[in-house]
């Protein structure tokens, strides 16, 4: 009699770690489109979110009126999410105007701490002491990170004010922190489906606003050619894949996985740099690299296999039961209310999702 396969070599995991893979080379696409049309002197951060808005906004918002679905949320939660969302995507894609793409990769972690942080004050979330420790090797990375640019200025390769750009990606971080503890509360009340629809439509609505305000001239004295256009269309692509594929790798293997996954896009981004930039990276990198996926592995390591798999039925569950809920709707007018809040759970490690 066979033996079963073990955990790790089973279909839905590697079919997680290819996917976890392909988000993490979609969240170092954005990273280098932003890289390249900040070399091309292109300062427009609000207008490369734009398209990915829309998009949401047009499939996601599509589904939602196809399947006749109502809202479970207030409005306003979701504008509130959405201009957070917008400024933290602003915020992160402006600092590529003043710091490495490896800089901007790696200070991302920092979003982690915070969501501990934030889950623990408003959502009661509890970290073990190993937990709390793997945090604080992944915060001694950044911190190296910093280091490295500020005792770097006179390399151009690091950009024109590396401390500045720094500061500007920890405060994107912190605000992608805010963005997706909200997300996650509203979540529980709610679908995926309606969230990425409402964020699409609010956030086009908001990015619209800020480009009018801040960057109609930078877009009227721009030169729109392939040069410039292809990264445009590039970021909000990978953007709006990676919203898309992101719950499908939580239905897998939960979200200890995915993060996992994401520390990876650090490689990615050092690759290109090298090859592509032709540029040297400083050692210090590859010692915050490797203390930051230290950290996240020491963090996720307590109960890695029950937290994927506790993450993959409870999403799985929620599917299920959206779907359910759905049928009913199209069969049955008026149907499509969530009878309570507690409908949908999400776990609270999804929020470090981003």
């Amino acid at each position: 009699m066979a033996l079963p396969a073990p955990r790790w070599l089973r279909r839905e995991v590697l079919v997680g770690l290819a996917l976890g893979q392909f988000v993490s080379l979609l969240i170092t696409s954005t990273g280098f489109s932003s890289s390249e049309l900040a070399r091309r002197g292109v300062n427009a951060p609000t207008s490369q979110s734009l398209l990915n808005y829309i998009l949401l906004a047009l499939v996601y918002g599509g589904i939602m009126i196809y399947k006749r679905q109502l809202l479970t949320v207030k409005w306003y939660y979701y504008l509130i999410l959405s201009i957070v969302d917008v400024e933290a995507n602003y915020i992160v894609v402006k600092a590529y105007q003043y710091t490495s793409l490896t800089s901007v990769m790696l200070l991302d972690c920092w979003a982690i701490p915070c969501v501990i942080f934030l889950t623990w004050i408003f959502l009661k979330t509890k970290y073990g002491l190993r937990k709390l420790f793997g945090v604080g090797i992944c915060v001694a990375g950044v911190v190296l990170v910093v280091f490295s640019d500020v005792h770097a200025s006179e390399r151009k390769s690091k950009g024109p004010s590396p401390l500045k750009g720094d500061m500007l990606v920890i405060a994107g971080a912190t605000l992608y922190a805010v963005s997706n503890v909200t997300e996650e509360y509203i979540v529980k009340k709610s679908s995926r489906i309606e969230v990425m629809a409402m964020l699409g439509i609010f956030g086009a609505i908001i990015s619209g606003i800020q480009i009018s305000i801040l960057e109609r001239e930078e877009l009227r004295s721009t030169e729109w050619n392939a040069s410039a256009v292809l990264p445009f269309i590039g970021f909000a692509l990978a953007m709006f894949l990676f919203y898309s594929t992101v719950p499908i790798i939580l239905k897998i293997c939960g979200a200890t996985m995915l993060n996992l996954s994401l520390l990876t896009s650090d490689m990615w981004a050092v690759l290109i740099r090298i090859f592509a930039y032709h540029e040297k990276v400083d050692w210090m990198y590859f010692v915050a690299f490797a203390g930051t996926a230290i950290g996240l592995i020491i963090y996720s390591y307590k109960g890695s296999r029950e937290a994927a798999e506790d993450t993959a039925q409870v999403t799985g569950t929620t599917d299920e039961e959206a779907a359910i809920e759905n049928h009913m709707a199209e069969q049955v007018p008026g149907a499509g209310e969530d009878d309570g809040p507690d409908s949908n759970k999400s776990p609270s490690e999804a929020a470090i999702s981003r």
